[in-house]
């Protein structure tokens, strides 16, 4: 694990993204994109890496659509 990561929360990837919070969270639940849950306050956080991992993937997935 990289300790020097950047890493966000929920609302950071809503405003980063442009989603609803529901969306992101959906992600979450249904595996798509990793995220650490801290506590019931804290709430999750997600690694810049497993971002930019969620994001190559839906990429991918959006060309493979398009073709």
């Amino acid at each position: 694990m990289v300790f020097d990561e950047r890493w966000y929360t929920v609302a950071d990837l809503v405003e980063q993204l442009q989603v609803h919070e529901e969306t992101v969270r959906k992600w979450i639940r249904d595996g798509d994109l990793r995220a650490y849950a801290l506590s019931r306050k804290s709430g999750y956080r997600i690694r810049e890496t497993d971002l930019r991992e969620f994001l190559e993937a839906k990429a991918t997935e959006t060309k493979k659509l398009a073709a």
